[in-house]
């Protein structure tokens, strides 16, 4: 067994080399601090060459046979644990063929073509100044919701309208193309059955079998809300560059003095230690601000993958995660603690994955997208909910966010949560079926034609987002993952119903985190999303949660919220809760380090808050939260 565990022992180690080489170009290219776009190329194909390596996968079958014939043992059990891990890692990744595997780096260039093409790009709009400026796919979205002048709002939209048609100009009807090529000569369907089947373990049939159902449940809330916005505001509020605005636009801006950016980073730390989530040690790094040429979307990846050494050390997590923000653009703090949470929720799922190999804690296949959105996803939940609201939204003044904006709150977003999610279901219908058209079909009228078909039939309506205006469909990774975010969001409300169930209440709960820690972040992708469910909740996948929770009316969603702050407020939080998230973080802007926690978490927050009022000239302060 002693050949066993060396090459075990020299796949994780060989891992993580290429695995690290090929995140820390991947940050310095998608963060603009790098224009080494073929050195980036050149990583990711050497990666994907590892993780698809049938050379590596014989030798793991070899192994994990000699494992299997041992004496039993706790060693010998470890290492067929290790070894069935990196089985699943190239099983999920294999190619099939030589020709898979040539149309795999031709994708990886076009696609790395494409993102340096895409940086170039510049897309304007005019903001509520009335000054026409270069903007972000946050700020162009920000601008949607909350510039009060239709016009302005508007040209946000023609704005991403811009990009449609660019992308479909610019290499992505080449890149359908090949992926559809690359995914038939592994013997699938098309690329959206190959990417279903690797990452999900789902057929299409079974994915659409769930977005049906949900559609169908949903169908009457989401009527209902826009025959409500048209009543309310007239048939003009239903032009996609008006809808967001006339839902939340004002209570987004009523809410901007309570969610200030410049307090973000300091009420995510608060509020993550007092849930009790720890991170092991690891190292992250965060860049929240908007910048020429940066990625224009957050995203969490981890260069090194947390997990036991072969001598029982522990190897702490190296993770990045970045957001987009424009801290003097209104709404801009609420969108920033919002990916605060979210991507702080990934980081700490794969932070906490305590395998015996960096293979169980990465973020790639076979870890399903739908388990890893849906930790991230269950923290952010929290900003939705009313005690949340009331003990960290506080404004300069030290004034709780009043209950009556609570209420606007609720009025503006609950009656659009089924089309938000429905949103999410959008996209899974659109690529499955652009994956699903000939090559001579795949032109830009059709595809810009089928965007239109499929955001009518799903949403009664033109997205307010264009479909191919999503950045998640120009890369391979997120291409074709879109429905983890839905299906994470069932597993979020299941989540949520399961701790309200047990404790009543979630807000500053400490017994949540070592919990999630246990149940779904340890076994990393060990066990399949069903089972981590199961391992909590005692439940099997179910959307009945989410769906229950679209289809509230807003008097009802009120009265519990009502209940939620009324309990809160007689309650004695407890003070048993970790003092540091267990973390060296590190904020930065680009090359710039704007702050550390070397010298603990609340100087970090104060120097990165007094950073932001010196250079966007932010009002005073909000109290802290107490």
């Amino acid at each position: 067994m002693e050949s066993s565990q060396a090459f075990f022992d020299q796949l994780n180690s060989d891992y993580l080399q290429v695995h690290k080489t090929k995140e820390d170009l991947f940050w310095a290219t998608y963060m603009a601090t790098s224009e080494d776009h073929a050195g980036f190329a050149r990583a990711e194909q050497a990666y994907k060459q590892f993780i698809a390596d049938p050379a590596r996968l014989r030798a793991t079958r070899e192994h994990l046979a000699l494992a299997e014939a041992a004496p039993p043992g706790p060693e010998r059990d470890a290492l067929i644990h290790g070894l069935k891990g990196w089985l699943a890692v190239f099983d999920a990744n294999i190619l099939e063929s030589a020709e898979a595997a040539a149309l795999l780096d031709e994708l990886i260039a076009a696609e790395a073509a494409l993102f340096a093409k895409r940086q170039a790009l510049v897309l304007r709009h005019v903001n509520e100044q009335g000054q026409r400026e270069d903007a972000t796919l946050g700020g162009l979205a920000t601008n949607l919701a909350m510039n009060p002048v239709e016009a302005h709002r508007r040209s946000s939209f023609e704005a991403f309208a811009e990009l449609e048609r660019w992308v479909l100009a610019n290499g992505y009807l080449d890149l359908v193309k090949l992926r559809n090529r690359f995914a038939r000569a592994q013997g699938f369907a098309d690329f959206f059955d190959f990417k279903l089947r690797k990452t999900e373990r789902m057929t299409p049939a079974a994915l659409f079998s769930v977005l049906d159902d949900f559609i169908a449940r949903t169908a009457g809330a989401n009527e209902r809300a826009l025959a409500e916005v048209k009543a309310r505001h007239g048939e003009a509020a239903l032009q996609p560059w008006n809808l967001r605005f006339f839902t939340n636009g004002d209570v987004v801006r009523r809410m901007d003095p309570f969610l200030p950016f410049g307090k973000g980073l300091q009420r995510w730390v608060q509020s993550f230690r007092r849930l009790g989530i720890q991170y092991r040690g690891a190292t992250m790094q965060l860049d929240l601000l908007e910048r020429k040429g940066k990625y224009q979307n957050g995203f969490c990846h981890g260069p090194i993958p947390a997990y036991f050494d072969a001598q029982g050390r522990w190897v702490p997590g190296q993770i990045n995660f970045t957001a987009e923000a424009k801290p003097d653009q209104v709404g801009s703090g609420l969108r920033a603690i919002a990916t605060l949470f979210h991507e702080g929720g990934h980081a700490a799922h794969f932070a906490n994955v305590t395998q015996n190999s960096p293979c169980f804690s990465q973020e790639f296949a076979p870890t399903s997208a739908a388990y890893a959105e849906t930790q991230s996803m269950f923290c952010d939940s929290l900003l939705n909910d009313a005690d949340w609201l009331k003990r960290y939204a506080v404004d300069a003044q030290g004034q709780a966010m009043p209950d009556d904006l609570i209420h606007e709150r609720i009025a503006s977003t609950q009656p659009m949560m089924a089309f938000n999610e429905r949103s999410i279901a959008l996209v899974s219908y659109f690529e499955a079926a652009v994956y699903a058209l000939d090559d001579d079909e795949l032109t830009a009228e059709n595809l810009l034609a089928l965007a239109r078909r499929c955001e009518q039939q799903v949403l009664g309506m033109d997205s307010p987002r264009p479909l191919l205006a999503i950045p998640h469909l120009l890369n391979q990774e997120s291409a074709c993952s879109y429905h983890g975010y839905l299906l994470a969001h069932m597993a979020v409300y299941q989540t949520r119903a399961y701790f309200l169930q047990r404790f009543g209440y979630l807000t500053d709960n400490p017994q949540i985190g070592p919990l999630l820690a246990e149940h779904y972040w340890a076994p990393g992708n060990s066990i399949d999303h069903d089972a981590t469910l199961r391992s909590l909740t005692g439940e099997g996948f179910s959307a009945r949660h989410l769906a229950a929770e679209c289809n509230l009316s807003v008097d009802e969603a009120w009265a519990q919220a009502q209940a939620t702050m009324r309990e809160a407020a007689q309650r004695a939080y407890p003070a048993e809760h970790p003092q540091q998230l267990d973390a060296l973080i590190r904020v930065v802007h680009g090359a710039e380090l704007l702050a550390d926690s070397s010298a603990g978490e609340e100087a970090m927050c104060e120097r990165f808050e007094t950073w932001v009022g010196q250079r966007y000239a932010t009002s005073a302060a909000p109290a802290a939260v107490q």
